[in-house]
């Protein structure tokens, strides 16, 4: 018997903010953590079709309301969300829907509302993103806590938090880096 993770934790980067390649180490598709490549990450850059995106206040502001706004049409549980300018932490609970689904959309219509600020962007965000489910009370409130008030720290306890595929990890506390979930510091 399966039954649905307390919520969803995700993250996700903005365009050109974490390349395949970079010196924190990256994640390859369905492939896991990878050390640092400094080729690799030249030609990612050699890549890009516009400049890495950096989210100012205002624009942050916007991307948090319009996830807000985004989960109470859905009828999805926001617990909390918060946009930096490299990057955004959502902790969703979706009962029903997949967190690809989940994170798709919030991206798709948190985009739809940075391009009314600007229109000439095109990239706001990277491919994909980190998923977690989140089991339990317990490890719902520590990662609400850590998007809202612990992230700017290097590590944050996430007990019970697996990665989108498996089951939860037992037992006590590990310290993962948050912009690189797959990786334990």
């Amino acid at each position: 018997m399966h039954s649905e993770p307390t919520a969803y934790f995700l993250t996700w980067v903005t365009y050109g903010a974490w390349l395949p390649g970079d010196a924190r180490g990256w994640v390859v598709y369905r492939g896991g953590w990878r050390l640092p490549d400094p080729v690799r990450e030249r030609e990612a850059a050699a890549v890009m079709t516009e400049n890495a995106c950096t989210l100012d206040r205002g624009r942050r502001l916007a991307v948090e309301e319009q996830i807000a706004a985004t989960c109470r049409r859905r009828g999805w549980i926001l617990h909390a969300v918060n946009c930096r300018s490299n990057h955004v932490h959502a902790v969703v609970t979706a009962a029903g829907v997949t967190p690809k689904r989940v994170r798709t959309d919030l991206k798709a219509w948190a985009t739809r509302r940075l391009k009314q600020v600007d229109a000439k962007r095109v990239n706001w965000w990277a491919e994909r993103g980190s998923v977690r489910f989140v089991n339990g009370e317990e490890s719902l409130a520590e990662v609400v806590a850590y998007v809202r008030d612990v992230q700017d720290r290097q590590c944050a306890p996430t007990r019970s938090v697996s990665e989108g595929r498996g089951a939860a990890a037992g037992g006590g506390s590990t310290h993962l880096d948050p912009a690189a979930p797959d990786r334990p510091r």
